[in-house]
């Protein structure tokens, strides 16, 4: 979260700017903007950001309660994605979910999702983990 911290101070181009960058794996461009003007909510983008890094550094997460929860839990990795920071927040999920399934979709990232661009890979891999949760009684 340091790194996100940093950009808070900016612009708000140069804090969009590097808030993409920091969701990307070093060497990998962000995806080009829409044709035409940006919507207005647009505007409203880099304060909701800035809402979500202070919301992150004052929450009180209850470890114990997710380590409670017996279900399964699935987490879609994008290859292409920062591997510093979505690497290792999949890493912590998994010590602790208990029941954690961690895919890597090794083309896309968080800007070009599996959902979007793999919609039938993400739902094979969703309905397996159904079956399996059903199976178990979960």
């Amino acid at each position: 979260m340091e790194r996100f911290r940093e950009l808070e101070p900016l612009p708000p181009d140069q804090f969009m700017t590097g808030f993409l960058q920091l969701q990307l794996a070093p060497g990998v461009e962000p995806p080009p903007p829409p044709d035409g003007p940006p919507p207005p909510w647009m505007t409203k983008r880099p304060a909701g950001l800035r809402a979500f890094i202070n919301a992150f550094d004052n929450a009180d997460l209850d470890l114990e309660a997710l380590r409670a929860f017996d279900r399964p839990v699935y987490f879609g990795l994008g290859g292409r994605s920062n591997p510093d920071y979505y690497g290792r927040m999949a890493e912590r999920l998994a010590e602790i979910f208990p029941d954690f399934t961690l895919e890597t979709f090794p083309e896309r990232h968080h800007f070009d999702p599996p959902h979007r661009i793999e919609p039938e890979r993400l739902a094979q891999s969703l309905l397996a983990l159904w079956q399996r949760a059903e199976a178990q009684g979960t």
